[in-house]
C-alpha cells in the first residue's frame, strides 16, 4: 500500500501522546472517526500491530513502541518545515516545553528574562526532579544533572560538577570524623535520589567503586540536603558549587576527600535533531549563554 502518509503518522503520535482516540481528535481537530481511519491504514501499510485497544484504553505494542519514537521525530521534522515556512522572519513562536529540577531565584529570573525577549514564545514549564524520557514526554529541551548523560541526548553549556562528601564542624565535634570509608555506616547519611527516582544507597568512591551508605534523611530536593548538612544533621555528599561559600567560610568541611567523591555532569539536553524549532534553538542559545551565571554559588541567596 506503499509508505505511511503524514497524515496517519500524526494520527498515532496523537494518540499516544493524548491516551485516546478521543483526545487526537480534539488536538488534531478532526473527527474521532478520521483518527480511527488513519490508524486502521497506518496499521494496514506496515502489517504490524502498533496499538492494544481496549474500551477503557489504548497501550503501545512493542513494535508501537519502536515505532512511536521514529514517527514522532517526522512528525516534528513536519511542522519545524511548516514552522519555518509560516515564519520566514525566524522569530521563535509557537509552544516551547522545558523540564527543569526545582529551581531558585536566579533560574527564576533568566526563564522571565527569555520570555520578555520572546513574547511570542508559548512556554510549559515542567519541575521535577526525575529524568524524564524528553522524546516519550514531548519535552523539547531539560536541564539535566547525572554521572553520564542519556545517549542519543545532544548537550550544550556542558559542566563537570566535583561532589564532594561534607558535614559540619558542629556535627563532626559531635559525632566524631571517619577516618575511614567503613567508619561512614555509623553515621546519619543525608542522600539524595539516584536519577530523581530511587533513594541513594552508596556514594562514588574515588578509586571508581562504592561505599554503602544509610540515611537519616533522604530527599530529592537537593538545597533542603544543604540546608541539613548546614544545620549540622549529618554528612552529605553534594556538588562543590552548591556549598562552595560554606565550604570558604568553615560552615563546612569535607569528609575523606581523598578516598570519597566523584564527578557529575550538568548540561542543557535536547533530541538529537537536524531541524530545530526556532523557539527551541532561542532557549537552547539563551540559556548556555548564561550558563555559568547560573552555576555561580557566590551568587546564590542563603549561601
Amino acid at each position: 500500500m506503499g509508505a505511511p502518509e503524514t497524515s496517519e503518522l500524526q494520527a498515532f503520535v496523537a494518540v499516544v501522546e493524548g491516551g485516546s482516540i478521543s483526545g487526537a481528535s480534539r488536538e488534531l481537530s478532526v473527527p474521532r472517526a478520521t483518527v480511527s481511519r488513519r490508524l486502521a491504514l497506518l496499521e494496514e501499510r506496515l502489517g504490524v500491530r502498533l496499538l492494544h485497544r481496549t474500551t477503557r484504553k489504548m497501550r503501545l505494542t512493542d513494535a508501537g513502541v519502536e515505532f512511536y519514537r521514529h514517527a514522532r521525530e517526522i512528525v516534528l521534522a513536519v511542522d519545524a518545515a511548516r514552522a519555518a515556512v509560516r515564519q520566514g522572519d525566524g522569530e521563535p513562536r509557537g509552544l516551547l516545553r522545558v523540564s527543569v529540577p526545582p529551581t531558585d531565584v536566579r533560574f527564576r529570573e533568566v526563564l522571565c528574562a527569555f520570555a520578555e525577549r520572546y513574547p511570542e514564545v508559548e512556554i510549559e514549564l515542567i519541575v521535577s526532579t526525575r529524568h524524564e524520557d524528553l522524546i516519550a514526554r514531548g519535552i523539547d529541551v531539560a536541564w539535566r544533572a547525572a554521572a553520564d548523560l542519556d545517549p542519543g541526548l545532544i548537550a550544550r553549556g556542558m559542566r563537570t560538577l566535583e561532589l564532594i562528601a561534607v558535614a559540619s564542624p558542629a556535627y563532626l565535634e559531635a559525632h566524631g570524623c571517619p577516618r575511614t570509608v567503613d567508619e561512614l555506616d555509623a553515621h546519619a547519611c543525608l542522600l539524595g535520589f539516584e536519577g530523581g527516582e530511587r533513594p541513594e544507597t552508596h556514594w562514588p568512591l574515588r578509586d571508581g567503586g562504592r561505599v554503602r551508605v544509610r540515611g537519616r534523611l533522604v530527599t530529592n530536593e537537593l538545597m533542603l540536603v544543604r540546608d541539613a548538612v548546614l544545620r549540622g544533621l549529618g554528612i552529605a555528599m553534594l556538588p562543590a558549587l552548591t556549598i562552595q561559600q560554606a565550604l570558604d567560610d568553615g560552615r563546612l568541611v569535607p569528609v575523606l576527600p581523598e578516598l570519597v567523591g566523584g564527578q557529575a555532569k550538568i548540561a542543557l539536553v535536547f533530541p538529537d535533531r537536524k531541524l530545530l524549532e526556532p523557539a527551541v534553538r532561542a532557549f537552547i542559545e539563551f540559556m548556555a549563554e548564561r550558563f555559568d551565571e547560573l552555576l555561580d554559588d557566590s551568587a546564590r541567596p542563603g549561601t
